[in-house]
């Protein structure tokens, strides 16, 4: 009888052993899932913000922004019956410039109407205020729907190849491939993905929490955090003012160069430091 019951005993303890191995796997491979997106947010957020001679704009706003989403692929597809989606992932800014871990978003949407093709794009969505990150922070935000939160884009090929981000709440910035004319967002919602975040951060925690409070950090997220840092420190072209060369009266003879030679070799010029340009760093 004694050995029967210690049969079930090890017959429980390796159930409880494969199951801890079984949900440990199941937690490594969704972690690998969500670090894949963080990834691809941080490759696309550069890719986003080359923008030529409006990639200084672009920068400049995100230097003011709130709070950035970044959508690594939208993918967009319709034939009378059309809808688009996405995972994307939202970081926050405190009062001292710093970015705060991810937090897990889904972006979706639907459209009826006379249309025929497929679109992929990337997008980057700055958060220019606190109203627009509390709009955001509450479930299942519609874009467009919430008359106190103004919408604008940023770049050519979005939204009919219009500039209309000043005074925008949300200001997006896209790279679209495809045969759409352009990224329009109106309509759509963003949902947050709490199961995401419990499993990328090792416990439960809300959207405000990863963003706001700044509770949880997982260090995958470090390179999109210094992109965004790298990206939001915009350095001005000095602006450099040449004197005008002095005209020597007229029947002088013209100026000599001067160069003094090193000490012991009388071939080589001694150059001096202090008279070089500031080696300008970003």
């Amino acid at each position: 009888m004694a050995w029967g019951v210690q049969f079930m005993r090890r017959l429980a303890f390796l159930a409880l052993a494969a199951l801890g191995l079984a949900t440990v796997s199941h937690d490594t491979r969704a972690q690998a899932e969500q670090q894949s997106l963080v990834d691809r947010a941080t490759l696309s957020l550069q890719e986003v913000f080359d923008l030529g001679d409006m990639t200084a704009d672009a920068q400049s706003m995100l230097g003011r922004a709130r709070a950035a989403i970044v959508c690594p692929r939208v993918f967009r597809a319709g034939f009378i019956f059309g809808g688009q989606g996405g995972d994307c992932v939202l970081m926050a800014r405190d009062g001292g410039g710093s970015w705060s871990s991810p937090a897990f978003y889904t972006m979706g949407g639907g459209s009826i109407g006379f249309q025929a093709g497929v679109q992929d794009a990337q997008i980057v969505m700055l958060i220019m205020n606190d109203k627009a990150l509390e709009a955001i922070l509450e479930d299942n935000f519609k874009l467009g729907a919430d008359a106190g939160v103004a919408l604008g884009t940023l770049g050519r090929g979005i939204a009919g190849a219009t500039t209309t981000a000043v005074g925008g709440d949300i200001v997006t910035i896209a790279r679209a491939r495809g045969l759409f004319a352009g990224v329009s967002l109106d309509g759509n919602y963003l949902a947050p993905r709490d199961s995401w975040n419990r499993a990328y951060f090792g416990r439960d925690a809300s959207s405000r929490q990863v963003v706001v409070e700044m509770a949880v950090h997982n260090p995958g997220s470090d390179p999109l955090r210094a992109a965004l840092m790298r990206l939001s420190q915009t350095t001005p072209a000095a602006a450099t003012t040449t004197a005008p060369a002095a005209v020597p009266p007229q029947g002088s003879p013209p100026p000599q160069e001067v160069i003094t030679p090193a000490p012991g070799n009388s071939a080589a010029p001694r150059v001096q430091s202090e008279n070089l340009p500031p080696t300008s760093s970003r």
